[in-house]
């Protein structure tokens, strides 16, 4: 089997969970075993002030960040790495032992607050398994080069979501 990474970038709030999570769906619909984590805004009266982590499999929910005092930070956020490990990184690992597909959403520098989240992401690339991840822009750069990058806009992302699910479910079908 083709070891195909994909990554998908774009701006804050572009659709790029939101693109996974469609995808993931659709794989589970077709019987595949679907891993690994999301992260999603939490937002108090139309305020983003902090983003929630889950873990796909069995939908445990964590807080990731959120806005307020402590360390280690980022901006105007505080990294809750209990969390990020305790939830994300243990879904990362039993996606790579247990998925069909990892999925890990979002790549970024909240997310290497955590030495076991770097530690997870480089397993995950190492895997024979698919791995669909989106990237925050700034880290784009360093994973360019690891696989295929889409940059989803508002005009492609209906068209970007078809093309990769075709191009997973030909690799997970053979």
């Amino acid at each position: 089997m083709v070891s195909m990474k994909i990554f998908v970038t774009g701006m804050p709030g572009i659709g790029k969970t939101t693109l996974v999570l469609k995808i993931a769906e659709e794989l589970q619909k077709r019987g595949f075993k679907v891993g690994g984590m999301i992260t999603q805004e939490v937002r108090k009266n139309g305020k983003r002030v902090g983003f929630k982590i889950k873990a796909l499999d069995i939908n445990e929910e964590g807080i990731l960040a959120w806005v307020g005092e402590g360390f280690p930070r980022v901006g105007k956020y505080v990294v809750n790495v209990e969390d990020l490990n305790r939830i994300g990184v243990s879904a990362i690992g039993r996606a790579i032992q247990n998925a069909d597909i990892i999925i890990i959403d979002e790549i970024g520098a909240m997310e290497f607050k955590s030495r076991e989240f770097a530690k997870a992401v480089e397993e995950a690339l190492k895997s024979e398994k698919p791995l669909l991840a989106t990237l925050h822009r700034r880290w784009v750069d360093k994973f360019r080069d690891k696989g295929e990058l889409y940059v989803l806009t508002v005009e492609n992302r209906e068209k970007i979501r078809e093309e990769i699910l075709h191009e997973l479910l030909k690799v997970l079908e053979s």
